[in-house]
């Protein structure tokens, strides 16, 4: 409560950020959540709430730091935010060209090939972050996920009360698929290549005879692939995208080796 109301008091009054008490609260709220013992959004039963204040202390953490030459063996960036460090003695597996920053929490077990993870995200025990994928800023990401090749989990820091990208556990994400603008990916869900979800996506169950339609969340286990639905335009109709929920993963398929052959039973690409 007390790290909380000094960064409510600098998130009013910005003239603050030079108070050394102020800077050491912002300070110790992102080593908090680096070591993962705050996190920007909690689960409470169902729901998922925001803390809005460690939100505001992310923002606050870049005008209190200056731009500093870092450096990794031979490569050299030039940022504010230090990179995340000492992976071994967290448990961590991580490919060279990955790159997370101070801020993020990543658990033990976790594997990262070349990828990207931002401050304030989250990742729990042994989820996968393949090739080339981005976990944005504060993004919570659950345990045993599979972050495929390529895609691209959106971040966000403002507005204030948004709430993150939430994917919850034993999640499957398929290449190259997207993740943006607070959508919730409920657990033991499998999501197809190139599937897109913004906030106004168009959800639609297509498993029984009259379709569902629902938005910004994919509910348990739910097996999504992309298409495209038409719309009328002024200049004609044409076929805009949405993502498709064709079945739901059997709770009979061992969760180990569902993700991937759950979309092969489907004749889905991974």
């Amino acid at each position: 409560m007390d790290l909380k109301q000094k960064i409510e008091s600098a998130w009013n009054d910005r003239s603050l950020l030079t108070d050394l008490d102020i800077v050491k609260a912002i300070n110790d709220t992102i080593e908090l959540l680096d070591s993962g013992e705050l996190r920007v959004a909690q689960l409470q039963g169902s729901k998922w709430i925001v803390n809005e204040w460690i939100k505001k202390a992310v923002l606050l953490y870049f005008p209190i730091n200056k731009m500093i030459t870092l450096e990794a063996g031979p490569l050299e960036f030039h940022d504010k935010i230090p990179l995340k460090r000492n992976y071994a003695e967290k448990g961590i597996r991580v490919v060279p060209s990955a790159i997370s920053r101070y801020g993020s929490f990543i658990s033990s077990g976790c594997v990262l090939m070349p990828s990207y993870v931002n401050i304030g995200a989250y990742i729990g025990k042994g989820t996968m972050v393949d090739t080339w994928a981005t976990v944005g800023s504060c993004a919570q990401i659950g345990e045993n996920v599979h972050i495929s090749g390529g895609v691209g989990i959106g971040g966000v820091l403002e507005p204030i009360q948004a709430t993150p990208v939430i994917i919850e556990d034993n999640v499957f994400l398929g290449s190259r698929s997207i993740i943006v603008e607070g959508v919730i990916v409920r657990k033991e869900a499998v999501l197809g290549a190139n599937v897109v979800l913004t906030a106004s996506t168009k959800i639609i169950d297509v498993t029984k005879k009259v379709a569902v339609e629902i938005k910004g969340e994919i509910p348990e286990r739910s097996v999504v692939i992309p298409g495209s639905i038409p719309k009328e335009f002024n200049a004609g109709t044409y076929n805009v995208p949405c993502a498709l929920i064709i079945g739901k993963r059997k709770e009979s398929t061992d969760k180990k080796t569902s993700l991937n052959q759950v979309l092969r039973e489907h004749n889905l690409a991974v």
